[in-house]
């Protein structure tokens, strides 16, 4: 007998159009479709093909207009400026159409394209949402991003307006925008027509006359504006992937298919109700921030949180749990590292009972490869269900999860359990292109067409879409992901495919390696890479951050990880290094830049990523290696 996950998978795959049809009665319609899928021009699908319909009038007026004005629809809670405000749907709904009023009035229309570029702020979330009320497409730039990532985007989508802060504030430094702003502007081809800045009393800025407006002056004579009705099928907004360089991968995503899939993945996959409180403790400038904070929150009728801290140092470990208490959260997302972050500084979650936790009921991880240490510890000390789930930027909701609202599966270390309705998951082998058997390492892809809420292409470059993404395995999306699917269904992703490397033959994942190395009970977090050897071709190197207060030695440390992967792995993965570094290098959403140290450790040039969150870090990397004999000291920066 199936349960509910498997028979709403089932129907996905056998009937989408039925099933998502079904899903989408939930979207209020200006006009209802002509066809949920248009197979028409393949690869090129496109879902709810004639439908019309407004994104923010569904985040936001229906909740108004179903008399659930006065619910909260926004918490900013920001530690780093001592602030806690709330909105509710009334209000934002208010400010929104203000801001969209402000937008028309400097001439932007449906199809225009505006940028966003400011800090974890509701004026980011009500810039979103005002685009998305007069059918503009918005592109939301991580704020403190270099100037010269800021240009490409700016030159990629050729923004009428670039909406931005003053500055951000970091745990120990305040980042002022508006210098790399202009720096961008300049070095961009493409000039907006003007900015509007809203300035922060932490560093005001100087404003260019005739080109940039203050946000609070340009808010005092705005008119409020109703919303645009645009097409299922027209673009809501452009993201571009991180680190890209050269010419940007803008992903696009569409309104309907958006909707209806976002909506939907709240209560299958999150397990969350209207009304209820969600908390994905993201940045906005990221693909999660777009989904949980902003849209699929709001479009479910839920209160959603926008966090202006860290998991640490704002003020300390105990800050999400404070977070939790206050606000009364159902359900938190965030990122593996961020609570390796916490349990490094405290290791036995001592400030977690400082706080009341009972609303409390599901954690939800994602972003890069959840370690069973980290499952374990988070597990125990919080006493609920602890969720792994896999997805992409690409994709905009998970490919794989743990569907808390469809059925609880008994959780597998290792696994963001099994494929979510509406993904057609399989592996291939990356030569044959021909499914391999239960258990073996392929390549996972999906089969084609995507499910809603995917991108249906890249901006302004459909061939370059069908490069990246569909030519490796026709007639599937390639996620560049590496694993294998057990005899049960559960799916292990293993390591970007780029991550297998190559040990004398042998194709080892380190993403294997680093499961071992985090089940030491000194070691906070960790990464294992793969080294060119004359030799073997490649040699795996571990780089080991330890938890706080251990008090064996580095030594001790390194040789017994290393006799840990011998006995689990076995001698074939060649595993005899590793050294202890202070911290990792990461980007802001917290993955680590293991590109990066590689090419440091292999003696190559290489950029200092835009995504970083400390280039300080690589200095210390270079250090490490050239004490373990390794060249990384000479490679110096582009």
């Amino acid at each position: 007998m199936t349960n509910p996950h498997e028979a709403a998978f089932i129907q996905s795959i056998k009937d989408p159009a039925g099933f998502w049809a079904e899903a989408a009665q939930e979207i209020e319609w200006v006009r209802p479709w002509d066809t949920v899928l248009d197979d028409s021009r393949p690869p090129f699908y496109r879902w709810f093909a004639g439908g019309r319909l407004n994104t923010c009038y569904n985040a936001l007026d229906r909740h108004v207009a179903a008399g659930r004005g006065d619910q909260p629809a926004l918490i900013y809670d920001s530690p780093v400026t001592d602030t806690v405000k709330t909105y509710t749907y009334r209000q934002l709904r208010d400010e929104v159409a203000l801001f969209a009023g402000v937008l028309q009035s400097r001439g932007v229309v449906k199809g225009d394209r505006v940028i966003v570029y400011m800090p974890m702020i509701p004026e980011a979330a009500i810039a979103m949402l005002a685009c998305a009320r007069i059918g503009a497409v918005h592109s939301v730039v991580f704020g403190g991003f270099a100037a010269k990532e800021l240009a490409t985007r700016i030159d990629d989508a050729k923004p009428k307006v670039i909406v931005s802060a003053s500055c951000g504030i970091e745990v120990q430094r305040v980042i002022p925008y508006k210098p790399l702003l202009d720096g961008a502007i300049e070095m961009a081809a493409a000039k907006p027509e003007c900015c509007i800045v809203l300035q922060r009393s932490m560093q005001p800025c100087d404003l260019s006359a005739g080109r940039d407006f203050d946000w609070n002056e340009v808010m005092a004579r705005a008119r409020p504006v109703d919303c645009v009705p645009v097409a299922a099928t027209d673009p809501l907004y452009i993201l571009y992937t991180s680190g890209t360089t050269g010419q940007p991968k803008g992903v696009v995503r569409d309104n309907g298919g958006h909707a209806v899939a976002l909506h939907w993945s709240m209560k299958a996959v999150y397990n969350l109700d209207a009304g209820e409180v969600f908390w994905a403790a993201s940045d906005v400038g990221w693909v999660v921030g777009h989904s949980y904070i902003v849209y699929g929150p709001l479009l479910k009728g839920c209160t959603t949180i926008l966090f202006e801290g860290k998991p640490v140092g704002t003020p300390d470990a105990g800050v999400f749990w404070r977070v939790i208490a206050q606000h009364k959260v159902c359900t938190m997302f965030t990122a593996p590292t961020a609570f390796r972050a916490i349990k490094r500084e405290d290791p036995e979650g001592v400030l977690i009972r400082q706080y009341d936790l009972s609303h409390f009921r599901a954690l939800f991880l994602a972003g890069e490869r959840l370690d069973p240490d980290t499952l374990k510890w988070a597990r125990q000390k919080l006493q609920v269900p602890v969720i792994d789930h896999w997805w992409q930027t690409e994709t905009g909701w998970a490919i794989c999860a743990n569907c808390l609202g469809l059925h609880h599966y008994p959780v597998k270390e290792g696994s963001p359990t099994k494929a979510v309705p509406g993904w057609h998951l399989q592996v291939l082998d990356p030569i044959a292109k021909t499914p391999v058997p239960a258990g073996e390492i392929g390549a996972l892809v999906v089969q084609l067409p995507l499910p809603p809420g995917s991108l249906p292409t890249l901006w302004n470059n459909d061939q370059r879409y069908i490069d990246a993404y569909l030519e490796e395995f026709p007639g599937y999306y390639k996620t560049a992901d590496a694993g294998f699917i057990d005899d049960e269904g559960y799916v292990f992703v293993m390591s970007r495919t780029d991550d297998i490397i190559n040990v004398a033959g042998h194709r080892l994942s380190t993403g294997a390696m680093e499961e071992v190395l985090s089940d030491h009970p000194s070691v906070a977090e960790c990464a294992v890479l793969g080294v060119d050897d004359p030799l073997k071709g490649q040699v795996p190197v571990g780089f080991l951050v330890l938890k706080a207060g251990v008090r064996q030695s580095e030594e001790q440390i390194v040789a017994e990880v290393i006799q840990m992967v011998r006995e689990r792995i076995g001698p074939v993965a060649a595993f005899k290094v590793a050294t202890v570094v202070k911290r990792l290098p990461k980007t802001r959403s917290g993955k680590i830049l293991r590109g990066t140290i590689q090419k440091i450790a292999d003696n190559q040039a290489y950029n200092v990523p835009p995504t970083i969150d400390d280039p300080m870090i690589l200095e210390e990397i270079e250090t490490a290696l050239k004490t373990i004999g390794l060249a990384g000291a000479r490679s110096g920066r582009k």
